[in-house]
């Protein structure tokens, strides 16, 4: 069985989303967290996160925390659903590059471009600039970031733009690719589920 520590309109509900286009039997059990970005919330004593955070995932006693890992795990623990190229293939390289790019590049620069860090600060500059260059080239080749090929790395990084999309400036390749990710019927099961998961508002 599959179980999900969640809060609504937070980091896991791009695994809401990952879960939705496994077509997995999963069961959502709602959590508080407390919200930096707001100073709402409270952490709940029952979380199993470590950082008493989201996501966290119970899979028949295997735990795992953070985005990364849960959707490295479950696009492998899955691989049916073709959300990542398997061992052997040789676009798996590319994938696991995709993957950590994410977590090491994007997000930094995302936060960056959210919080007005970019002013005085040309090393954040340049590698704000080098993650819209990346993006950039991935969207014109397109229509995801790894070509025909939906996968997990485009739940991180469609997840990521559809939350914070003015972290980065106006741009119509980037809307579309954002389009894309948020028309896909699995995106919109879980928009309904994840608000359905109640105990917090969306902060």
């Amino acid at each position: 069985m599959l179980t999900l520590f969640h809060a609504p309109n937070s980091r896991s509900s791009r695994i809401v989303w990952m879960l939705e286009e496994l077509g997995a039997s999963y069961e959502i059990r709602p959590v508080t967290i407390f919200r930096p970005m707001t100073g709402e919330g409270t952490p709940d004593a029952s979380n199993p996160h470590p950082e008493k955070r989201v996501p966290a995932l119970d899979h028949d006693g295997v735990f795992l925390a953070e985005s990364q890992a849960i959707a490295l795990y479950l696009a492998d623990a899955f691989p049916e659903q073709g959300l990542a190229p398997k061992p052997g293939d040789p676009r798996r390289g590319e994938y696991l590059t995709w993957m950590a790019w994410y977590v090491a590049e994007m997000e930094p620069a995302l936060f960056a471009g959210f919080t007005g860090e970019l002013e005085g600060s040309p090393e954040k500059r340049r590698g704000y600039d080098a993650v819209l260059r990346k993006l950039a080239s991935a969207f014109a080749a397109g229509p995801y970031v790894m070509g025909e090929q939906f996968t997990a790395a485009d739940i991180l990084i469609g997840s990521a733009l559809n939350f914070a999309r003015r972290a980065f400036p106006e741009d119509a390749a980037m809307d579309a690719y954002v389009a894309r990710c948020r028309q896909r019927p699995a995106a919109q099961q879980a928009l309904a589920r994840d608000g359905a998961a109640g105990l917090q508002n969306a902060a």
